[in-house]
Formats: C-alpha cells, structure tokens, sequence
C-alpha cells in the first residue's frame, strides 16, 4: 500500500496503522444514538467543509463504513426543479475509486485527490471535536 493510501487510511480510521482508537467503557453518552443518528450528526458536520449549500439544496459529507465516503447534493434548478448527484468514494489499496452514477467510475489523482484527502482530515478533525467531544490526534477526552 503506498504511503499515501496509508495516510488517508489512518485519517479514515482515526489512529496509526495498527493502533485502534477505544472509548472508556465508563461513559458513553452516545450510547443511546443509532448509527443513521451518528452518521447524520457527522453529516452535518460534513456538509459544511465545503462551504454553504445553494439556497434551496442540502449537502451531505459522511463516513459510511471503514472505507466508504459519501457526497450527496441537491438544489434547485431554474427555481422549481429538484437535482441531485450522489458520489461515493471507496479507498482501496489501489487508491481512491469514486464511483458516479451512471456507471462512471474512476481513481482520484492529483488536485482532486489531495482535496478529497484535506476534505477527510478536517472531516475526521471536526466530528472528533464536535461529535465524540475527543482529541483527534490521541482519541482523549476533551474537557
């Protein structure tokens, strides 16, 4: 795996290859949330790193599952027509393969790949801080 799928796995999982970030079992005030809950706290989160919305749209960002990034946008077209694309992106040992409707489907590089891997880091960043209320670098508590 080259060093810069190793990067972007360790941003995706939140800890150094081979080190697993634990909650303390003592307190989880989470707990009672379901995963959609937590995705959707995380979205909002996400939706913001690239700017605002259009007037009329909604934006969602996520972490799916260990692998699986999300992008989802809506917005109006001539003031009355709904429009949407969704994205999906799957890092892989051979990279990054964002996956388009309509049966496009091809590897990140260059510009587009360092922004999705600066989109991943600040994403990670802030939900650790504004979600899980934790350091994103040791996984601690914050106060």
């Amino acid at each position: 795996m080259s060093d810069l799928l190793k990067k972007a796995m360790q941003l995706l999982v939140g800890a150094p290859e081979g080190q697993v970030l634990t909650m303390p079992k003592k307190s989880r005030p989470l707990k009672s949330l379901t995963e959609r809950d937590l995705i959707n706290l995380e979205s909002q989160i996400g939706s913001k790193i690239f700017g605002d919305a259009p007037e009329g749209g909604r934006r969602e960002f996520f972490n799916l599952d260990r692998s699986t990034w999300i992008w989802y946008e809506e917005w109006l077209e001539g003031g009355s027509k709904t429009r949407s694309v969704t994205i999906r992106y799957e890092v892989n040992d051979q990279g990054v393969l964002k996956v388009q409707e309509g049966a496009r489907y091809n590897f990140l590089e260059g510009v587009e790949l360092d922004n999705f891997q600066l989109a991943v880091q600040i994403y990670y960043e802030q939900v650790m801080r504004g979600v899980y209320k934790r350091n994103p670098n040791t996984g601690d508590k914050l106060n």
